[in-house]
Parts: C-alpha cells; sequence; structure tokens
C-alpha cells in the first residue's frame, strides 16, 4: 500500500503526568498532584493520560494509579516493565492501555526500546493474560525491522517508536544524524503498519521535533511529558499542552493537504 493511500486519521495526544509527581516526591506530601494534572490536560485537549509506576516508585505511586482510574475520563495509558507485581497491578485496575518499557533502577528515564527479539516467549506469555483483560497491549521499541517484527509475533497489537535519539540528535545540533533518525522512524512506521500494527511515538519529542514525526501518517498517538511539565513552569500546562496540539494537528493538516498522508 503506497504512502498516498494510508488515511492519515486523528492523531491523538497522551499527556505523561509522571513528573509532575517528581516535583511532588522532590519534598513530600500531596502537592502538585498528578491528577490534577490529569484532569487539566483532559480539558486543554489531551486524548489520554500516561502514567509510569516504575518498581522504585521514583515518582507516580500506587495510590495515583487507583485515583487516576477513578477519576479522569479519558483512557489511561499504564506503563510498566515486564514484572510480576506489575502484571498483577494491570490486571486488578484494567486500564484502558498497558505500555510495556524496559526499567533498569540507575537510569533517570527509560533509556532506548524494549528487546522484544531476545525474549519472544516470556514477552508472549506476559502479555496474553493483559490482553485477555481487555488492556490494549503495546510495547515501547526502538526504529528496528527486528523489534518490530519480533512485537508482531508475539502479539502485541500496538508499537511505541522510540523517539529519543532523533530528539537528541537534534537538540545537539547533529543534524546529520537527526535526518537519518527521522528517516528510520518514517520507514519504520510504514513497515509496522503493513504488518498490520498501530504505531505509536514518543520520547523526547517538543515543539521544535514533533510536527515531522505528527506528519507521518501511520503514527496514531503521540506520548508527551517531560516537555510539556517543564514548559508549564513557564507557559502553564493548558498553553503548554493546547500549544502542542496545535502543532501535532497543523503538521497532520499539512501533510494531508500536500498529499504525503
Amino acid at each position: 500500500m503506497s504512502r498516498l493511500t494510508r488515511p492519515a486519521g486523528n492523531l491523538r495526544l497522551g499527556v505523561n503526568i509522571d513528573h509532575v509527581a517528581t516535583v511532588r516526591n522532590a519534598r513530600g506530601g500531596d502537592v502538585p498532584d498528578p491528577v490534577r494534572a490529569a484532569r487539566l490536560a483532559e480539558a486543554a485537549g489531551a486524548d489520554g493520560i500516561t502514567a509510569h509506576l516504575r518498581e522504585d516508585r521514583r515518582h507516580i505511586r500506587d495510590a495515583d494509579i487507583e485515583a487516576l482510574m477513578r477519576d479522569i475520563t479519558v483512557p489511561l495509558n499504564f506503563e510498566m516493565a515486564a514484572t510480576d507485581e506489575m502484571q498483577q497491578i494491570a490486571l486488578r485496575h484494567k486500564p484502558h492501555a498497558v505500555c510495556i518499557v524496559p526499567e533498569r533502577r540507575e537510569e533517570r528515564t527509560t533509556e532506548g526500546g524494549l528487546e522484544v527479539a531476545r525474549e519472544e516467549s516470556r514477552l508472549a506469555q506476559f502479555i496474553a493474560p493483559l490482553r485477555e483483560a481487555g488492556c490494549r497491549v503495546s510495547i515501547f521499541i526502538a526504529a528496528d525491522r527486528a523489534q518490530i517484527e519480533a512485537a508482531a509475533r508475539i502479539g502485541a497489537p500496538v508499537i511505541e517508536l522510540h523517539t529519543g535519539a532523533y530528539c537528541d540528535a537534534h537538540a545537539e545540533g547533529r543534524l546529520a544524524e537527526r535526518d537519518a533518525e527521522f528517516a528510520r522512524l518514517r520507514d519504520m512506521a510504514a513497515f509496522a503498519h503493513d504488518l498490520g500494527l498501530e504505531v505509536h511515538a514518543g520520547h523526547g519529542l517538543t515543539f521544535d521535533t514533533v510536527r515531522p514525526i505528527a506528519a507521518l501518517p501511520e503514527i496514531m498517538e503521540l506520548n508527551i511529558g517531560h516537555f510539556l511539565i517543564g514548559e508549564a513552569i513557564f507557559s502553564g500546562l493548558d498553553s503548554a499542552i493546547r500549544r502542542m496540539r496545535s502543532e501535532m494537528d497543523a503538521a497532520r493538516r499539512d501533510a494531508f493537504d500536500s498529499g504525503v498522508a
């Protein structure tokens, strides 16, 4: 199928509220409240809320997941490592979506994509009960053909492509590398789509980097968090989300008008 015949569809924005919890936990107590941030994100145009419950609970806590499930009306995307503890939490809450991500205690944030190709059997067994419970399962992976093929083989209906290398190269002025990373994301989004996978993307996206990614017709959802929470310090969360939503929509509209989508 050619790119011109792929319908662009509506591009969804998932807002990750992890780092509201990071600020709260830096001092203890209950403020700022990530659930309040989630409700503000809803009002500003977010199509979903993303929250990563890490093993060490460095930002989101168990009580936050309970409150998000109770208090928000848009879908919750529950990011988690492929551990028995997290699987049981997901099965108890049954969020709309579960995104399986790699996780190491020493990292500052999720670095790189999940290694699916070397763990196909384990991951296939791990996601099966989540799918049976009605959760939309996605796998956070690099834009790599072998990982995408493995994700399809284990029965994951959705992949989320890691955009961090593309964003880092842009921020550091390595433009040739940035363009190469973008080309890889573009080609692998099309490849995954042709395998029947729903394609999402995220990690490190900013106002300066989101438009080329948003213009890719195969990508149906972007998950953005740290940048929006940081930008909210200066302009407010509502303003930051509305501007990101505007950038995404304009990129999609321009791609459609030009015939790319």
